[in-house]
């Protein structure tokens, strides 16, 4: 863990702003050297706290070799933990929705993709992450939601059906 700062205030799935203490473990990111997240995952399971690299899965082909599966780390150098507001200790204070982003893992097609300020912005309105906000983009035939985490400057896109999400700034409104 190569730098460490604190940020007292946190966004939360929908966009209220948040600031204070509390005792609550919460979701903080962890910067680190480049290539290491696993391993800086590893040491702090072995100290107990809880650490979350969320990875995708992508094809690589080097010359004159078989094509191999990597999993690679969605944010490359940062490692999400879950601690107390006073425990954090050396922790980049980024709190995160990391458990809908857990479970949309499991759930759906996720990749990375690149940060983006403009476009529409729409709700999840179905499944595990159903309130989570970003904005909707297409890839090929498929239709994602790209979330950006402004305080790290990173994104990433999960794919979903036009069905389950909504404009912001039109709660009831469907997109046919």
């Amino acid at each position: 863990m190569s730098e460490i700062r604190e940020q007292e205030t946190s966004v939360d799935n929908v966009g209220a702003l948040r600031t204070g203490t509390d005792s609550m473990p919460r979701w903080f990111a962890v910067y680190t050297t480049p290539r290491h997240e696993k391993h800086v995952s590893e040491l702090l399971a072995e100290r107990r706290i809880e650490a979350f690299v969320p990875l995708y899965r992508t094809t690589h082909q080097w010359q004159k070799s078989r094509p191999i599966v990597l999993e690679l780390p969605l944010f490359p150098t940062y490692v999400f933990v879950r601690i107390a507001r006073q425990a954090r200790g050396a922790v980049l204070g980024t709190p995160l929705e990391i458990d809908a982003l857990r479970f949309g893992i499991l759930e759906r097609t996720i990749d990375p993709h690149p940060y983006l300020t403009v476009g529409e912005r729409v709700r999840i309105k179905a499944g595990v992450m159903a309130g989570v906000q970003g904005v909707l983009v297409r890839k090929k035939n498929e239709f994602r939601v790209v979330l950006s985490l402004d305080t790290i400057m990173l994104s990433v896109a999960v794919e979903v059906s036009v069905d389950d999400v909504e404009p912001v700034n039109f709660p009831s409104a469907e997109i046919a």
